[in-house]
């Protein structure tokens, strides 16, 4: 059973109040977390991730003794005390060199989890590129190149593709100001070869810029930025079919009201169905037109003749008896 907590005052009453399922969430926030063991690259890549991730990033310089895939009890705890979704766990040994291990949480446990090697030849960091960097919060465009990222089955690149969007996206907008579109991310893989080692992700940070061209439209180009990040993927833990279908589910206050009646054909035209209710037309009044009335004397003619009418009916029943 649950652990059921009350509230001992106002204050821890509105603390569990904010920390229950709301139906607008908050903006992700991630946590950086250092293992007992972790490289200098390993810490410089965490240092430009939590970077670009600003404000929504919390990073941890204590040494932490965690083990994900064996327990993770203690990453659900952070989770929990720093109502963190997302977590980046960094960690160096000889049997996994540079081992970042991006974690999601579903009500502070742990959803799923996938395991990427950084390569520490080709990584390089934000500051030994001398150029000009995009704002803090600035939200990002993501471009997925590869048509491994897009398997019908699930794998750990489909698994990458859904983390690195939660880790990267920024905050959920309404509308972007066309100006605002100054950062992209470009994340690769290539294909699958049989008896080859499984491709690397690449990711790319860009600047991008607009400069004249002589026309209506500018001309655009992209500067790297960095970070320059290649990965290897490693371990993987995929979420429970009930836990994840749980994790899925929408308010009813936030799926779209359906009117009755109102359908789409075939055509995308819309079409509505009026039910109308059982009416008197003997009462109805209508429009009185002076050529719809009749003169007088027809009247008087009207009225005689169904006297007629009655006595000739009278004179019939008497002679009957």
């Amino acid at each position: 059973m649950l652990r059921q907590i009350t509230p001992r005052n106002a204050r821890s009453k509105r603390a569990l109040e904010k920390r229950e399922p709301q139906v607008n969430e908050n903006p992700r926030k991630t946590l950086f977390v250092r293992g007992e063991k972790c490289s200098q690259i390993l810490q410089l890549a965490i240092a430009d991730l939590c970077t670009i991730k600003k404000p929504l990033a919390t990073k941890f310089n204590k040494k932490n003794q965690i083990r994900p895939f064996e327990d993770a009890s203690s990453l659900e705890f952070f989770s929990d005390k720093n109502d963190a979704s997302l977590l980046v766990f960094g960690q160096h040994s000889k049997k996994r060199p540079h081992s970042l291990t991006l974690v999601r949480t579903f009500n502070y446990k742990v959803l799923d989890m996938l395991e990427l090697y950084l390569d520490p030849d080709s990584f390089r960091t934000m500051s030994q590129f001398k150029n000009s960097k995009v704002g803090v919060g600035l939200k990002p465009m993501i471009c997925f190149s590869g048509t491994i990222f897009e398997s019908p089955t699930p794998n750990a690149y489909t698994m990458a593709k859904s983390l690195l969007l939660d880790l990267l996206k920024g905050q959920d907008v309404q509308s972007v100001d066309v100006e605002g579109l100054q950062f992209m991310i470009h994340i690769s893989a290539g294909e699958e070869v049989e008896g080859q080692p499984a491709p690397k992700i690449h990711i790319r940070f860009h600047k991008i810029k607009t400069k004249k061209s002589g026309q209506r439209l500018p001309r655009v180009e992209v500067e790297e930025i960095g970070p320059r990040l290649d990965f290897r993927v490693g371990r993987m833990k995929e979420a429970e079919a009930a836990v994840m279908k749980e994790a899925l589910k929408k308010p009813r206050q936030l799926e779209p009201k359906t009117k009755k009646n109102i359908e789409t054909d075939a055509m995308g035209d819309k079409v509505g169905r009026i039910h109308v209710g059982k009416q008197n037309i003997g009462n109805l009044q209508t429009r009185k037109m002076k050529g719809l009335k009749r003169s007088r004397d027809e009247m008087i003619d009207e009225e005689m003749t169904l006297i007629d009418d009655e006595s000739d009916d009278g004179n019939q029943s008497k002679r009957a008896r």
